[in-house]
């Protein structure tokens, strides 16, 4: 069951891995370590940090969480687009994964994560289990999508930063229904 609701948190980690691994020219194995290694914190922390903020702050991460992932995914995922249309080669593959990028993707896709630990921890049950069998998923869903769009990205190179910002923006759109 803990495996299970890891693996629904996960999918958009898969998700933004794999598009991040179509869109940035050159992604290599060091690449999508890094970027699952911070989600793999990312989820793990929300995931604690969601069951020790209680019910009120539920309540407020409901209402605002799809809001706040859908304006990250959609500045992130049209930043993307205008670096790929740009064809500014050199500038997109320093800036598609700095450390700002890499720590709204995490956020964005761990929104989710923070209500699922508020639930946790009104439930009660094994924290710590929970939050580590979420955190490593999401860690080996992000590097298995940034594999993954990393060898899709180096055969469609052409339009591929065009897709992977399309995809982020699909997630947030997602996220709001």
């Amino acid at each position: 069951m803990i495996f299970l609701l890891a693996l629904s948190l996960s999918i958009d980690a898969f998700a933004v891995g794999t598009s991040c691994g179509i869109s940035i020219p050159k992604f290599k194995e060091k690449r999508a370590v890094l970027l699952a290694v911070y989600f793999g914190i990312f989820h793990f922390g929300m995931t604690a940090i969601g069951a020790f903020t209680g019910r009120t702050i539920g309540l407020i991460v409901d209402e605002a969480g799809g809001i706040i992932a859908f304006l990250l995914l959609v500045a992130i995922g049209g930043n993307m687009i205008w670096e790929a249309v740009r064809k500014n080669k050199k500038e997109q593959e320093i800036k598609c994964l700095s450390q700002a990028k890499m720590l709204a993707l995490s956020l964005a896709t761990s929104i989710d994560v923070l209500a699922v630990g508020v639930s946790l921890g009104i439930t009660g049950g094994s924290l710590l289990l929970h939050c580590i069998v979420i955190g490593a998923t999401a860690f080996t869903m992000t590097l298995a999508g940034g594999f993954l769009g990393g060898h899709v990205g180096e055969r469609f190179s052409g339009q591929a930063s065009v897709v992977g910002g399309l995809v982020l923006i699909a997630l947030g759109v997602w996220g709001l229904f």
